[in-house]
């Protein structure tokens, strides 16, 4: 465990190679899972704001889920997530070429919202936990990862490195170059 600041980070952040592989995993972890995506309440403000925007970029079942449910929902621990379409894919799944793609992405990327996606979706799979005192940083394994471990190990990249921009999006530049300095 490495300690930075108030962060606590797991080693296999460090020693764990990983690339995400969309081509092969088609985007499962947008549709694969028993909740949402992790939501901040920041978030959730954001993703109401700015709900006009992102719409354009949505099936029409994430539509009426969006509009009969909200922008959030809870998880079984009583947690902020994005709401799913029929118990599966998030309500901001898109697919593109049979690959699960995120609308609230899309409508960042055509300059449409100031914000790429919820933080939990653009730090995957890292997961934070945070307590009282630390945010706890883990890496989440799932089997529908493996095609991204195997990419990551061909390519020598460790996961820190690989979310490299989502982490200095939640923790900051000088945070991460400090991360990089204890590895």
């Amino acid at each position: 465990m490495i300690a930075l600041d108030t962060t606590l980070i797991s080693d296999e952040i460090a020693t764990t190679f990983f690339f995400c592989d969309l081509e092969q995993c088609k985007g499962a972890c947008c549709v694969e899972g028993d909740a949402g995506a992790p939501l901040d309440e920041e978030e959730i403000s954001l993703l109401e704001d700015h709900i006009e925007d992102i719409k354009p970029f949505m099936v029409p079942a994430g539509i009426r889920e969006i509009e009969e449910m909200g922008v959030f929902d809870y998880d079984a621990e009583g947690k902020f997530v994005t709401p799913l379409v029929n118990g599966k894919e998030c309500v901001f799944v898109f697919f593109e070429q049979g690959i699960a793609r995120c609308a609230v992405e899309q409508a960042y990327q055509n300059k449409k919202i100031p914000f790429p996606k919820p933080i939990s979706c653009h730090l995957y799979p890292i997961r934070i936990k945070p307590t009282p005192f630390n945010d706890l940083l883990n890496y989440h394994k799932w089997p529908i990862c493996r095609k991204a471990l195997e990419k990551g190990y061909k390519e020598k990249i460790p996961l820190y490195r690989f979310l490299e921009g989502a982490l200095i999006r939640k923790y900051g530049r000088n945070w991460f170059n400090r991360l990089r300095g204890l590895l």
